[in-house]
């Protein structure tokens, strides 16, 4: 965590070691955590869910170029609505790399229809410590997964219950929460939901085999998260903070 450095991740700062105890100074995120503030107004509006989900995707972005740059990859374990804090701005945060892993480089794995090679450092992961409404079907299923796809599943999850206010799926029974990640999501036919979004939602919520990397979400075409309120897309972003996306999720 001390080499990680961005302004969407939770900053560290020092650690101090005693006799008897560890202290971590990290940097303060006053505004709470998304799960919170969804709890307490409901479904964002698509041009703040597209400024919040475009935050993440840039820090997540980041974490994954560390594949690139270091010879290893950092993939998100625990991506959740509880671990994206917020600033005094109502900037996201990512937090808690407790369950975040270094993937470490190794022999390209030939693509399979159990999952896509996303990089030449493709790693399969076998053990799960995150939160089962998060988790792609190969989690579910116990099979290996590719932790860079995994993050992706768990971003669709995300982004859908931003603009939702509910999980699109029902984790209190694994056995029904397998068999509905098997479905395609279906959305409140009530809601003002854009298709753009929801196609989006669609891309991160499928099969491996199809599922968007982080690159195909920063090159989406919805509008709140290539707009967001901001004077800068998300693509132009990522290539002014230098994430080599291109050689990383080449196709």
């Amino acid at each position: 965590m001390k080499v990680l450095r961005h302004k969407y991740l939770i900053n560290f700062y020092q650690a101090i070691e005693t006799t008897s105890r560890v202290y971590i100074i990290l940097e303060l995120a006053q505004g709470g955590d998304v799960l919170e503030w969804i709890q307490r107004y409901g479904a964002c509006s698509e041009p703040l869910a597209g400024k919040w989900f475009s935050q993440m995707t840039l820090g997540i972005a980041y974490l994954h170029s560390k594949g690139i740059v270091h010879r290893l990859s950092a993939a998100g374990r625990d991506l959740k609505l509880e671990n994206l804090l917020l600033d005094k701005r109502e900037n996201v945060k990512i937090s808690d790399f407790g369950f975040a892993k270094m993937v470490p480089s190794s022999q390209a794995v030939q693509s399979s229809p159990s999952y896509r090679q996303v990089n030449c450092f493709t790693h399969l992961s076998q053990t799960y410590c995150g939160s089962f409404a998060y988790a792609c079907p190969e989690i579910l299923l116990g099979l290996p997964y590719n932790p860079f796809l995994s993050d992706t599943w768990s971003m669709g999850v995300i982004l859908y219950t931003l603009v939702v206010a509910r999980l699109p799926f029902d984790d209190t029974n694994l056995k029904k929460l397998l068999r509905e990640t098997q479905k395609e999501v279906t959305f409140p036919s009530n809601s003002s939901i854009s298709q753009e979004c929801k196609n989006l939602v669609l891309h991160m919520l499928c099969q491996a085999t199809k599922r968007a990397t982080i690159l195909d979400i920063i090159k989406d075409p919805w509008k709140s998260i290539s707009e967001s309120g901001r004077e800068k897309g998300v693509e132009r972003e990522a290539k002014q903070e230098g994430l080599g996306l291109n050689i990383l999720y080449q196709k």
